[in-house]
């Protein structure tokens, strides 16, 4: 009797597929396994990372092929949940595996069934059959005649926006990325930051040498404003308060090149090895990584004495960037159990700990408060409350990026300083607040594309005597702020 081939599995473990068999088979495991990362967090509304996060770090190795098959199991899950629920087909064995078992159902009802290889997929492949006139049956309930028409009306429409990529300057000039980028692919220079290039949209860089190798970063351009809202000088002590995952703290190294001492403070343990792996990609050789919780760090420690500048990026909703960061796929959203007030409120909480906080440290200088949320709550309300406690401790709010024209919603006297992004015209909901202290001394900078800090209380004077205001075009309180044209023009001239 001739014998049949076992399955690697079952093999005493030593695999023997060859090509994509092979491929397929490791492909589904490591999706599996990130899948699992993603719907725990989703489930303790704690997750590590974002997907795409999750999907492109550097411990994943098929990654095109990962995010294919993440994005298509959860925008395709509450079916696959309903057909096996519906089938029983599952054992106890089987359970327990159940973040591969969704990504192979996926493939054998709804993906392209090919190279089935493996224990589990062997055996879903045995109950195909039931899996499909499940699936029918789960039509025919819902009144519809394709899975396509079961899932449209819950789809969220891609918001196409063009990939930016930050050059690493420790690694790579700019001029030199934009000529290898444009070997293949249409790349410019973006008008506002310097070491920001901008290609078009659904452009997928994940594999070029230059992401591979820490020259270039993929940072949208609302996350890359933070570092130079900050900019710090080369040769400052530098804190970032809330590090990981590391591209912002990675990009203070490069404006300060090299020189001077970044402490990349990260409280979860889960996020310091992404942080480390980020900082070695970079070839930072200045940062100090701390696994502490930021509101523990005694500001009257001699270690922090010399600490002139701070980035503050806390944990928030998100909202801002949840197309971006695809969390319109995630259990939690689908279900519409979008944030609710109790959570902003906590966050809001340690917002305004952590700001009040970074006040406190005697040397520092400037304060850069960012978040990716698009909410009043956790942006200018924060700011608002904590500004009486910035005045008694000699900070006030200065104005990053002058030219920029989307502000802070119109709340406080002074909003005008904040900085806004909008998702649908920007990419992400980004939110940015500069504190700066009163007796120290700044210059500015010279170089139009970069950050120039400009004293607010000036500035309103300067247009009182002009005897000109800045209106808001709107009064919407749910649209970004726009400035009057000339009043921007003459921020720029001056």
């Amino acid at each position: 009797m001739k014998k049949t081939k076992k399955s690697g599995e079952e093999n005493g473990g030593k695999l023997k597929f060859k090509g994509a068999e092979r491929s397929a088979y490791f492909a589904r495991r490591e999706a599996a396994k990130v899948l699992k990362v993603i719907l725990e967090g989703d489930a303790k509304r704690r997750a590590l990372a974002s997907i795409k996060s999750l999907i492109y770090q550097p411990s994943v190795r098929n990654k095109k092929a990962t995010f294919a098959l993440i994005c298509q199991t959860l925008k395709h899950l509450p079916i696959i949940k309903d057909v096996l629920e519906a089938a029983s087909i599952l054992n106890t064995k089987w359970k327990r595996q159940r973040e591969l078992i969704y990504i192979i159902v996926y493939d054998i009802l709804l993906g392209q069934a090919v190279s089935l290889v493996g224990d589990a997929e062997k055996y879903l492949m045995r109950h195909q059959d039931a899996l499909r006139s499940t699936l029918k049956q789960l039509l025919l309930q819902r009144n519809v005649k394709t899975v396509k028409q079961l899932i449209a009306l819950h789809q969220v429409p891609d918001i196409s926006v063009p990939r930016y990529v930050r050059v690493n300057t420790l690694k790579l000039d700019v001029d030199s990325a934009l000529l290898e980028l444009q070997k293949k692919y249409s790349v410019q220079k973006d008008n506002l930051l310097p070491d920001l290039l901008i290609l078009p949209p659904g452009t997928d860089l994940h594999d070029h040498p230059l992401v591979k190798n820490g020259s270039i970063f993929l940072q949208g351009k609302a996350s890359s404003m933070a570092a130079p809202a900050l900019s710090p000088e080369p040769g400052w002590e530098v804190l970032d308060a809330c590090a990981a995952p590391g591209n912002k703290t990675v990009h203070l190294a490069a404006l300060m090149k090299r020189k001077g001492k970044i402490i990349a403070c990260e409280l979860q343990k889960e996020r310091i090895k992404r942080l480390k792996d980020t900082i070695k990609l970079s070839g930072a050789s200045n940062i100090q990584v701390l696994n502490d919780d930021f509101l523990n760090l005694n500001p009257k420690d001699p270690s922090y004495s010399k600490v002139k500048a701070i980035l503050l990026d806390p944990s928030c909703s998100g909202s801002g960037t949840a197309a971006s960061r695809l969390d319109h796929l995630l259990p939690s959203k689908a279900a519409g159990q979008d944030a609710d007030m109790e959570r902003l409120n906590k966050l809001a909480t340690f917002q305004r700990k952590a700001l009040q906080h970074a006040l406190l440290f005697p040397a520092v200088e400037r304060i850069v408060y960012s978040t990716c949320s698009i909410n009043q709550i956790e942006n200018e309300d924060v700011i608002k409350s904590v500004l009486p406690i910035a005045e008694s401790n000699g900070f006030q709010l200065a104005k990053p990026f002058p030219g920029w024209e989307c502000r802070g919603l119109p709340v406080f006297e002074g909003s005008e300083c904040l900085v806004r992004t909008d998702p649908a015209k920007h990419g992400e909901g980004f939110f940015i607040a500069l504190f700066t202290r009163k007796d120290a001394n700044f210059s500015g900078r010279s170089n139009k594309n970069e950050t120039r800090i400009s004293d607010s209380t000036a500035e309103i004077k300067n247009a009182r005597r002009k005897k000109k205001r800045v209106p808001f075009v709107s009064t919407n309180p749910f649209k970004t702020w726009l400035y009057d044209s000339k009043i921007v023009k003459s921020w720029r001239s001056n």
